[in-house]
């Protein structure tokens, strides 16, 4: 997926010239009357003409003397600083646009200095390859994916190293691509050569631990989510880097469908379960982010990959299972299942010790509540780490709201028979047990955050097409960055 070039002639598309790069005038509202003035007298009058204010995601193409495109005028709005240019400013610009090649332009008195021009153009080019994203379904998930159907292409100044964003780019896209993917052709089995692909591209190594070896090797928990399926559960495990670097583990809630189990879901609420496993697309797209970039760091990736289906071998409400940490569990619930599978591979990450220890799952209808679908929510101990996720969230528009791991709460997930349940008998606050369940699995003080996120979007907007969004996906590799570049 690549949407960005150079301005060197050398790498303009189908061998153009540099100068058939046409300029995308970029303009606040702020910027216009300034911008205005410098323009020939027949474009000023055409600017007036339409009754161009540069508002927010209008686009006015510019032409010449004779009729020929010579480039366009795209408004932001009102926005104060440049820092607040985001990617989904930028974002309805390539499929907006004529098929060519493009550049942009601004005010000359009003451009942004030299920091923001550099977060102008990364947040640009992460907008237009969001904004190029397409899904297409095929007969097999290695014949299915992200789509070039744009003809328009961004060029970028050479001196503005975008390797990094690119990749954060091609990354979201592949978790995506995962995310979008229909559970008959993304099973367990399936998300498991994913993971061994880009292993072998990035020379990681891989193991897995398939169906009834889940019990020997003492991952009780995730073989009793996935024993009911005719597609074998698993722990997938991905190593990767110097082990004397910091260790940075990542755990991704892998259900490729939940059924609800025993305690069936209705059809509705089935629907959207194909994306059950978008926390394990959204950590291997984070995870191909790093070894892309060559992080320095000792990097693991598990996902606890299981599809949660009705049948005889179907664990049931009531039951109590052992886990990998020790601790016993009751069910109370055969739908809260993504905490079951992810206790037994945190359990698994925490006997590292990792520096920093994040999991990612599509984990509570609650917090979709509290929150809505655009803002997943936090869950930290760790107030530092709290604050630099948050930051990284909003540097990167990837944004998280943080909720309290209340501790108040914690009895409330106590058992007569067992270690504890999963699931409250309250009602309320489902999002918090849910992170309090799975901190039982993490020793205290870890550094370690929980994201509970919705990756899909259920509205179209530019760049946000109904369907898989890889949340927290930037904002993690962000956060990586700054802690060991």
């Amino acid at each position: 997926m690549k949407h960005l070039i150079s301005t060197d002639v050398s790498t303009a598309p189908n061998g153009s010239e540099a100068s058939s790069v046409r300029p995308v005038y970029v303009l606040r509202e702020t910027d216009l009357e300034t911008w205005r003035a410098a323009l020939p007298p027949s474009q000023r009058v055409w600017v007036q003409q339409h009754e161009f204010r540069a508002e927010r995601h209008r686009l006015l193409p510019l032409p010449a003397t004779d009729g020929a495109l010579l480039g366009l005028a795209c408004g932001l709005g009102n926005m104060d600083s440049w820092r607040d240019f985001s990617l989904w400013h930028a974002a309805p610009w390539p499929e907006r646009l004529p098929p060519g090649s493009y550049q942009l332009e601004f005010a000359a008195s009003c451009a942004p200095q030299e920091g923001e021009y550099r977060h102008v153009i990364e947040q640009a080019a992460l907008g237009w390859m969001a904004g190029s994203y397409r899904y297409a379904c095929a007969a097999s998930l290695r014949d299915a994916g992200t789509q070039n159907e744009i003809a328009a292409r961004l060029c970028v100044p050479k001196e503005i190293a975008l390797a990094t964003t690119i990749q954060r780019g091609e990354s979201c896209a592949l978790a995506r691509d995962l995310i979008n993917a229909p559970a008959n052709d993304l099973g367990p089995e399936e998300l498991g050569e994913q993971v061994a692909r880009l292993g072998r591209t990035h020379g990681a190594e891989v193991t897995q631990i398939v169906g009834e070896d889940l019990l020997s090797h003492g991952y009780p928990l995730i073989h009793a989510v996935g024993r009911a399926s005719v597609r074998a559960p698993r722990l997938i495990d991905l190593r990767w880097g110097d082990p004397s670097h910091p260790r940075v583990t990542l755990v991704g809630k892998g259900v490729c469908f939940d059924s609800g189990g025993l305690d069936i879901k209705p059809a509705s609420g089935m629907l959207l379960m194909k994306k059950d496993m978008g926390g394990a697309a959204i950590a291997l797209g984070l995870a191909q982010a790093l070894m892309a970039r060559s992080a320095p760091i000792r990097l693991r990736l598990l996902i606890p990959a299981v599809e949660n289906a009705v049948g005889g071998a179907a664990f049931r409400p009531g039951d109590v299972l052992p886990s990998r940490s020790g601790l016993k569990v009751e069910i109370g619930n055969t739908d809260a299942e993504g905490r079951l599978v992810l206790a037994d591979a945190l359990t698994e990450a925490d006997r590292d010790a990792p520096q920093l220890l994040l999991d990612f799952a599509t984990l509570t209808g609650a917090a979709r509540v509290a929150l809505g679908p655009e803002l997943p929510a936090l869950f930290t101990d760790d107030e530092t780490l709290r604050e630099q996720i948050v930051a990284c969230g909003r540097s990167e528009c990837d944004p998280v709201w943080p909720l309290p791991m209340w501790s108040g709460y914690d009895d409330e997930l106590g058992s007569r028979i067992a270690d504890l349940n999963n699931v409250a008998s309250s009602s309320f606050a489902g999002a918090i047990f849910g992170a309090l369940f799975l901190r039982r699995f993490v020793t205290p003080g870890r550094r370690w955050a929980h994201f509970d996120l919705y990756a899909w979007n259920p509205r179209e907007r530019p760049g946000r097409p109904v369907g898989a969004e890889a949340q927290c996906l930037r904002l993690a590799d962000k956060l990586i960055e700054n802690l060991w570049g």
